[in-house]
């Protein structure tokens, strides 16, 4: 076990938060393959074909340029707007397994994309060495297989290079962020491991990440949504509608003697 907390998120799930996912910020709107915008999780009458077995919806423009950097987590764009939808809105329809965030054109004439997946297989070896990109300590790769096996959800984030013409075999990949959740598969769940490669953080990319896990937890019923936060990023969760030691409720904690 790990006692340090972590930014973005931290193993032991991220300051005993009891989450009500009010007041957040709407997700990010994606444009379907007939050019009509789309609620992310909601169905369309067309998808991207050849992307994810149920298909996917490709969001143009929520990022601007991936390759940028933005605002980090914390600032004064993380906090929530009133006026705004919650996450509680538009829970309609299923999951999407795979949405396209964000594409790039490439001066080859490929393009890089960063593709969000719901339910995917994760490599657990990748997902240690983006965690220690982020100076995350280390974890028996073991553990983390069971840890993610044993995981109600996990959501990830990839970066694909697609070659010129869509040809030359299969995209190339790379795990740039992830989140999962442990749950009772009734009323409550909590999400451990939020993490965005420091190369594409400040795109909006663990916001994204974290909402569309909340919003999935929501569709499944489970209303009782917890994490742990480092103090550098409680004003970032803050921003996503979750609120700190509400009704002055504290996490509490148990560590074996001279951990």
């Amino acid at each position: 076990m790990q006692r340090a907390m972590r930014p973005g998120g931290c193993r032991a799930g991220c300051s005993g938060t009891r989450a009500a996912a009010a007041a957040a910020p709407p997700p990010p709107r994606c444009t379907s393959s007939s050019g009509r915008a789309a609620t992310p999780g909601l169905p369309q009458r067309r998808r991207q074909r050849g992307v994810g077995g149920s298909g996917s919806h490709v969001c143009r423009g929520f990022l601007g340029s991936i390759f940028k950097k933005g605002p980090s987590p914390g600032s004064s764009s993380s906090k929530p707007d009133p006026g705004r939808p919650s996450l509680e809105d538009d829970l309609g329809g299923e999951d999407p397994r795979e949405l396209v965030l964000a594409e790039t054109p490439r001066p080859d004439g490929g393009a890089a994309r960063i593709v969000y997946r719901n339910g995917a297989a994760i490599d657990a070896a990748a997902l240690e060495e983006l965690s220690g990109k982020v100076g995350w300590p280390e974890r028996p790769v073991k553990k983390v297989e069971a840890a993610l096996r044993n995981s109600y959800m996990v959501a990830s984030l990839h970066l694909q290079v697609v070659p010129p013409g869509g040809g030359g075999g299969a995209p190339k990949e790379q795990l740039i962020g992830l989140a999962r959740a442990t749950s009772d598969h009734a009323f409550n769940a909590t999400i451990w491991d939020v993490i965005v490669d420091p190369a594409y953080q400040g795109q909006g990319l663990g916001k994204a990440l974290v909402e569309q896990m909340v919003r999935s937890l929501l569709r499944r019923d489970i209303s009782n949504i917890t994490l742990f936060a480092d103090p550098k990023v409680v004003d970032f969760y803050k921003g996503l509608g979750f609120e700190a030691d509400p009704d002055g409720i504290s996490g509490m904690f148990w560590y074996p003697k001279g951990w």
